[in-house]
């Protein structure tokens, strides 16, 4: 290549440029090495363009259709130059693209085709007019070289230190297109490493359309050669017909992907066409991904803009209660921030988002129905999560709950029921699904809150997620049946059992009057409804806070939150226990055992609830004084 100089002259950039340029090259991008990802963006423009020119006018072509994006590091003089056989640039073209901030040659070129009525416009990756200058973070210098496709006689040689001046002069250069060559800054020479540079064109370009190509020295039966190798994979999974794809390619992407050794649970490929046009392929994992609990789980599918990677973790296409689905989006047209890194709000935007959602939901609700079996083994790992679902994203709560799968008195350990269910099975007049939460099954299966359910031949769900007490306050009731909580508020009676009630409190007043009056820590003492077998058990108020809610408060480092609050003691007025506390009460109201039977029934309630004591040697005591007064006869 020979300089021609008679067309040389220096330029300042047409905007306020130090200042501005300033920003782009220190502040605009989050990571410097995205430089690398822009360059190779604008380069497969450049050949895109070219392509779609060509059908048209073919001697644009230069008899050359040998399309490649070629790296080429020079240690030596610590240059990186990024070439291409695109459409290239005039004198006049660098001048006017290269010379303005944010004047993007690309967003011209397609709105030149937009005012032509062209339909059918090549994927064109650069909508921004900044993309170039990321080059500034990582060099010095830029020199760009190019020349105009079907105009072999005028070439051009852009450069600029970013520093608000340019300059510009004409060249000759054989081959079309364009060669930017960056001259790096002294911290900026990992940038000259082939693991470096392969390492990036895999992360952020592996699935661009034509091949990033790169001379490497490789040593052959003892002699070493210099060979051109394809550094990107260029063929994207999602981007095939789902009929095209084999169930182990799926797999072998997903475990690179989400880096586990297992296969994939579900596998959900899809294209949208219309108004907008984007790629889906996500997975839903077969276990629970080591980093939910010993790492920083990312939420979000990676998002790609025409094959390029934008973000690792897309958050803002999928909620947090999907954060264990993994893939890949790809848009056509989503619209970005400057940058290119950052999604900008818009309904496009909420769009995808709401129909990514539904389809995962979808496919799941598919998997229970038509592979149980694996939904189980899923669900034990993973329906935690889920059910973080049913208080924030209000729209998909029903679909949420149909998902859920729970324990209940009526099946084995181990084994589940759904809400639907359970509401199919619910006896004639039965108005509530009643559960019950608790730490284990084991600990609340044989609980006294269960006994008058199990007379009445009615089931309560067993929960046992930490989970569950924010999941069952967001969803409240199911097919216009109410939530109710076994160990809260009263419970209805039928007429018979209403009158019965009546009588029984007259006879009890005195006791539970009394019962009020030694034990401050209760906010009523009354008969109870849902005991058949206990003497006693304590309930929260209707509104107030349960006995594992307030557990788990606790362990969350919250306990203030609970402090003060008091229960409801219930006696059960058919236990000999309750039943003679009361005759020794008609008999001696003042008799000292009382106080004790008092602090034992109390005591009984707290530990049935699964709750500790506060003072378990004081229980111990009473306890034994019981005892050795039974074993004398003194009972009485």
């Amino acid at each position: 290549m020979t300089e021609a100089t008679a067309h040389a002259e220096k330029l300042e950039f047409k905007t306020e440029l130090k200042q501005l340029l300033h920003i782009i090259t220190h502040s605009l991008y989050s990571h410097r090495e995205i430089f690398l990802r822009e360059l190779i963006s604008n380069a497969s423009d450049a050949i895109n363009k070219i392509k779609f020119d060509s059908l048209a006018h073919e001697d644009v072509l230069e008899n050359n259709k040998d399309w490649k994006i070629e790296i080429i590091p020079d240690r030596e003089k610590g240059t990186l130059t990024v070439s291409d056989n695109g459409i290239g640039l005039s004198r006049e073209g660098a001048i006017d693209q290269l010379g303005t901030i944010a004047k993007s040659g690309t967003r011209a070129f397609l709105e030149q085709l937009r005012t032509q009525g062209i339909a059918n416009r090549p994927d064109l990756i650069g909508q921004f007019g900044v993309g170039f200058y990321s080059a500034f973070m990582v060099a010095d210098k830029v020199t760009v070289i190019s020349r105009l496709a079907g105009d072999p006689k005028q070439g051009v040689r852009w450069e600029s230190e970013g520093q608000g001046e340019l300059t510009v002069e004409t060249v000759e250069k054989p081959a079309r297109g364009t060669d930017v060559i960056l001259h790096l800054k002294d911290d900026a020479k990992e940038f000259l490493d082939e693991w470096r540079l392969r390492e990036l064109v895999k992360r952020f370009s592996n699935f661009i359309e034509h091949p990033v190509v790169m001379e490497v020295e490789r040593e052959a039966e003892g002699k070493k050669e210099v060979v051109e190798e394809t550094l990107n994979a260029r063929e994207a999974i999602w981007l095939r017909q789902k009929r095209e794809v084999k169930p182990e390619e799926y797999s072998e992407f997903y475990k690179q992907l989400a880096g586990d050794s297992e296969e994939p649970a579900r596998v959900l490929h899809y294209a949208i066409e219309g108004a907008q046009e984007y790629k889906v392929l996500l997975f839903v994992p077969s276990h629970r991904p080591f980093d939910m609990d010993w790492g920083e789980t990312k939420v979000g599918p990676r998002l790609y803009v025409q094959r390029v990677l934008i973000m690792d973790h897309c958050e803002e296409m999928l909620p947090p209660y999907l954060r264990f689905v993994k893939g890949v989006v790809d848009s056509s047209d989503l619209p970005l921030n400057i940058s290119r890194e950052l999604l900008q709000r818009n309904p496009l935007l909420e769009k995808m988002r709401d129909e990514i959602v539904r389809s995962v939901l979808k496919d799941l609700a598919a998997m229970k129905e038509d592979e149980h079996d694996k939904y189980v083994p899923f669900f034990r790992a993973l329906g935690d999560v889920l059910k973080e679902g049913i208080g924030r994203d209000w729209n998909n709560r029903e679909r949420l709950a149909d998902l859920l799968l729970f324990e209940s008195m009526k099946t084995e350990s181990g084994k589940y029921t759904t809400l639907a269910q359970y509401v199919e099975a619910m006896p004639e007049g039965q108005k509530h699904i009643f559960y019950l939460i608790g730490d284990t099954r084991e600990q609340i299966e044989h609980s006294p809150y269960l006994e008058v359910f199990r007379s009445r031949g009615q089931d309560v769900l067993l929960l046992t997620d930490p989970i569950d007490e924010f999941m069952v306050s967001g969803l409240r009731e199911y097919k216009g049946k109410q939530l109710k909580a076994v160990d809260r508020g009263d419970l209805e009676e039928d007429k018979k059992e209403g009158e019965k009630t009546k009588e029984e409190a007259e006879r009890f007043k005195g006791l539970l009057d009394y019962l009020k009056s030694k034990l401050n820590e209760v906010s009523e003492v009354r008969l109870s409804k849902r005991l058949k077998e206990s003497a006693a058990c304590l309930v929260a108020p209707e509104w107030g806070m349960t006995a594992h809610m307030e557990r788990l408060m606790q362990r969350m480092g919250r306990g203030e939150l609970a402090a003060g609050a008091k229960r409801v003691l219930e006696v059960n007025p058919e236990h000999p226990a309750v039943v003679a506390m009361r005759e020794l009460h008609e008999k001696k109201a003042d008799d000292a055992r009382l106080e004790s039977y008092a602090r034992l029934l109390y005591d009984q309630a707290v530990l049935a609830e699964g709750s500790m004591l506060k003072d378990p040697s004081a229980f111990a005591r009473r306890i034994n004084e019981l005892l050795a007064r039974d074993a004398l006869g003194g009972a009485g």
